[in-house]
């Protein structure tokens, strides 16, 4: 369901969508695909302690921010310049995770003096080359029909363990992950919540694949505090080629070696990558 303090900011470039909750130093909070406002927190959440205030965008293309308001990376860290200064917030962190990871390294790139620090959670560091399963492809077909969705949305809620277990190759990690109870409440927030409206999710995915695609970056020119995380068995965003470059060619990059973890190594390992995170946010003060 749609969340009751969700707001609307007209911007230069389109409205954009977005979720201002808590107090403290603000976090920029930013999805990957299938994502939205949601998303964005939820990924904060799980990372993240409450004593920040968050700011969860729907990035262009997804939900009610459009396509229009920024397609490329570049377009989309300028956005988020513009929504600061709109919303008379100064210097921000940014968490970004998988596809939101392109528009965060830019918005460090060009924006230096906004962003206070960088923490990229199993994102690109440059072009990706993943094949798209045909059931993902059949899914964002299906998905534009909203009794789909929901038949989709049900689903997963019946097989949120099967749907989990593909994705942990494994055993122990996947024991343990199934019985934390907290962990499994943010993945499934996060694994029932893309269905949701889940129509308005497929353009900024699209636009999401395209980029992870086509793109590299100026990782050596990146001037701001960065934490990396990422899992030694991404199957989408393998270790070597992305995590341990941005590790490498970010200056003074700090890395965190989720062993085991996948691309969702941010709920497998997050009793292990929060206190990583507290303490690179608490160095940033």
């Amino acid at each position: 369901m749609k969340h009751p303090n969700v707001k609307r900011l007209a911007t230069s470039r389109g409205p954009v969508e977005y979720l201002d909750a808590g107090s403290g130093e603000v976090i920029l909070s930013l999805h990957g695909a299938l994502g939205g406002y949601d998303q964005s927190q939820t990924l904060a959440r799980t990372i993240g302690e409450a004593i920040y205030r968050c700011l969860s965008l729907s990035r262009p293309g997804y939900l009610g921010t459009p396509l229009a308001a920024g397609e490329t990376p570049e377009a989309q860290a300028d956005l988020y310049a513009e929504i600061l200064d709109l919303l008379s917030i100064g210097p921000v962190i940014v968490f970004a995770v998988s596809g939101g990871g392109p528009s965060a390294i830019h918005f460090a790139l060009r924006h230096p003096d906004l962003c206070r620090g960088l923490v990229l959670a199993s994102t690109l560091g440059g072009k990706a080359r993943y094949k798209i399963p045909a059931s993902f492809k059949a899914m964002m077909i299906l998905a534009k029909w909203k009794t789909m969705a929901d038949l989709m949305r049900r689903t997963a809620e019946r097989n949120l363990k099967p749907n989990l277990r593909r994705s942990i190759s494994d055993p122990a990690i996947f024991e343990r992950t199934v019985n934390n109870p907290e962990i499994m409440s943010l993945y499934r927030e996060l694994a029932v919540g893309c269905f949701y409206r889940m129509a308005e999710r497929i353009e900024g995915t699209k636009n999401d694949i395209s980029i992870s695609r086509t793109r590299s970056y100026a990782l050596k020119q990146i001037a701001v505090p960065t934490l990396i995380i990422h899992g030694t068995e991404d199957p989408l965003l393998p270790f070597e080629e992305h995590g341990r470059r941005l590790a490498t060619e970010i200056p003074s990059a700090q890395l965190y070696v989720a062993e085991g973890g996948g691309h969702g190594a941010i709920f497998t390992h997050r009793d292990e990558i929060r206190p990583k995170v507290a303490a690179f946010l608490q160095g940033l003060r």
